[in-house]
């Protein structure tokens, strides 16, 4: 469990038959004031529950990010959410998440039958959530190919060209990136450069403001940053009262 100022954020990984669609499950309780926060693209898709005393519980659906987004975390907002990899939009959420680019959708209260009591444990919460995924998973075969791909995108970090993922699952570029583009609302291409970004976040915390892995030199690895942060990456290292989020929850190396 990470103690960020004035927040507690806690995560965990799923297990390994649900790894192809799930990155994490986390929890973030904000028991003080208000906080504002900055959320940097990352490339996942986020089921977000959150409550508070004053609210109702909420269940919103967050679609990719392309660009920073300032959000203010309440005083007592207590939020479980589960981080998805894109194959899960097909395969758990049964929905094209495509008009979701830089927005999000408002699900219903008893989504997935989840209520007020689910917050009392977060370990129960993954559990739940767990098991509720498997479930949609058991109702359809997953495309091996899709898979494959996907695969490929997240091992590498998002360092494979176009034309190189479209060789190695055997699928041609303008297939690949129409289902990209109808599924997801964004190019290969683009999503690639996001995963990119968000692989240089460990060595930026660190002080590491030169690229290291999946940039062609410090000029481009500079104007990445700074396109989809709207940062410097200097700026980004120093983190200032913990405003960039997902810095302030990677685990010290």
């Amino acid at each position: 469990m990470n103690k960020i100022v004035n927040l507690i954020f806690q995560s965990q990984k799923p297990e390994s038959s649900l790894s192809d669609f799930v990155e994490s499950f986390w929890m973030l309780d904000n028991p003080s004031e208000h906080k504002e926060v900055i959320l940097l693209p990352d490339g996942r898709i986020d089921l977000i529950f959150s409550q508070s005393p004053t609210e109702p519980l909420h269940v919103v659906l967050l679609g990719i990010g392309t660009h920073p987004e300032h959000v203010i975390i309440t005083e007592k907002t207590k939020i479980f959410a589960v981080s998805f990899n894109l194959l899960a939009t097909e395969y758990i959420l049964h929905q094209s998440i495509s008009e979701l680019l830089n927005s999000a959708k408002i699900l219903p209260a008893d989504f997935w039958n989840f209520n007020i009591e689910d917050f009392n444990d977060f370990k129960k919460f993954c559990e739940k959530v767990s098991f509720q995924i498997k479930k949609e998973l058991s109702t359809q075969k997953t495309d091996e190919r899709k898979l494959k791909l996907f695969n490929l995108i997240y091992s590498s970090k998002g360092s494979l060209t176009v034309k190189e993922l479209s060789e190695k699952v055997i699928w041609s570029e303008r297939q690949i990136n129409r289902y990209f583009n109808r599924q997801f609302g964004i190019s290969l291409k683009s999503y690639c450069g996001i995963l990119r970004f968000r692989a240089s976040f460990q060595h930026i915390k660190e002080g590491k403001l030169f690229p290291e892995e999946n940039f062609s030199d410090q000029s481009h690895f500079i104007r990445e940053i700074k396109k989809l942060s709207g940062f410097l990456p200097k700026e980004l290292s120093q983190n200032k009262n913990d405003r960039f989020i997902q810095f302030s929850v990677l685990p010290k190396k």
